[in-house]
């Protein structure tokens, strides 16, 4: 004789409750109202480095690789991909 009872009955299945209505669309905002921006401001350091990068020469960046700088090693290597010498002068 097996000792588990089979006499456990599974719970009633859960009926949907009234209390909640159905599921609705949420109420969208009128196209003309929504409007992305991808205006960008930066400080006037952040202007003034970025200046001094792009005005860098090619023998600065080299300079700056060598000495660890990962951005300059970014660009040089791109550079030398495209087709050009990497200089390693320094002065």
């Amino acid at each position: 004789m097996n000792s588990i009872s089979s006499a456990t009955t599974a719970p009633a299945p859960l009926q949907p409750s009234k209390a909640y209505p159905a599921a609705q669309a949420p109420e969208r905002a009128p196209a003309a109202s929504v409007q992305a921006s991808t205006a960008v401001s930066i400080s006037s350091e952040a202007r003034a480095a970025a200046a001094k990068e792009a005005a860098e020469t090619p023998a600065e960046t080299a300079r700056e690789a060598s000495g660890g700088d990962r951005q300059a090693q970014h660009l040089l290597a791109r550079h030398v991909a495209a087709g050009g010498a990497a200089s390693t002068t320094t002065k």
